[in-house]
């Protein structure tokens, strides 16, 4: 097996709220170590268009807040993975930094994943997930300046987030020279890296492996749901064929 876990991503509330536990259970049964549960926001900064689609829709259908966490506590009921929260920096705000922090540990939470909320105006984000007992984990863009990455590494953080290029979620990645060295300038933070933005081969997780602690697969698993008509047999499959346990064509029993 690879050295590396499958961080698996998912919308709170998409295709409705019985539809996304179907999807996490799916991704953890496929072979997710660990799963990246968004809490859809009406003007994303980061999202690429499915991503995009299906927080509009999650919106759309009466998503709020509380039904995340919900959605939180009966994962992290369910599964024995860690779980991070993902969202941006408005949903934090209107409830206040310790309130959500509080209400995420409550649940079950392992972390945080807030792309808008770097840590010199994170609105008291990183100091209130210490005190809740989370880890809070910063987001590392390419081409990060050594004075910001010293900024970070002066936080201790547990994990990091790096994505692997400029732009939105879901675009085509190439793991080349630069993204690499990247990878290995953000291990000098001493965290436990994950790595995403466009990760969606078997070929791209194999080269993750030995540096990054896991790698995030998000519009790659939106994109089968939506072939499959919202089938979470597909996500099944899918996270399956990333971690090497399933060849493409093998049948698989449908989960619970």
């Amino acid at each position: 097996m690879p050295e590396c876990e499958l961080l698996a991503h998912l919308v709170a509330g998409y295709p409705d709220w019985e539809g996304s536990r179907q999807a996490a259970l799916a991704l953890a049964a496929g072979g997710a170590g660990a799963l990246e549960v968004q809490f859809p926001f009406s003007d994303p900064s980061a999202d690429g268009p499915r991503i995009e689609r299906a927080c509009h829709a999650a919106l759309a259908a009466g998503f709020k807040v509380e039904d995340g966490f919900r959605l939180v506590g009966e994962l992290t009921r369910s599964l024995p993975v860690p779980l991070f929260i993902m969202t941006y920096a408005s949903l934090i705000a209107a409830r206040g930094a310790a309130d959500f922090a509080g209400r995420a540990a409550a649940a079950g939470a392992w972390g945080l994943i807030v792309p808008d909320l770097p840590p010199d105006y994170d609105e008291g984000l990183f100091a209130a997930g210490r005190k809740a007992g989370l880890t809070v984990a910063p987001v590392l863009a390419p081409g990060i300046s050594d004075a910001r990455l010293e900024l970070l590494r002066s936080l201790e953080p547990e994990y990091a987030y790096t994505a692997l290029r400029l732009g939105i979620t879901g675009g085509r990645t190439t793991l080349d020279a630069a993204s690499l060295a990247h990878l290995d300038r953000a291990a000098g933070l001493g965290a436990k890296i994950i790595a995403g933005f466009g990760v969606r081969t078997r070929e791209q997780f194999l080269a993750l492996s030995g540096r990054a602690w896991a790698a995030a697969v998000g519009s790659h698993f939106l994109a089968r749901l939506e072939e499959a008509g919202g089938d979470p047999t597909a996500l099944r499959r899918a996270a399956a064929e990333l971690r090497g346990t399933l060849s493409p064509a093998a049948s698989i029993p449908a989960g619970r």
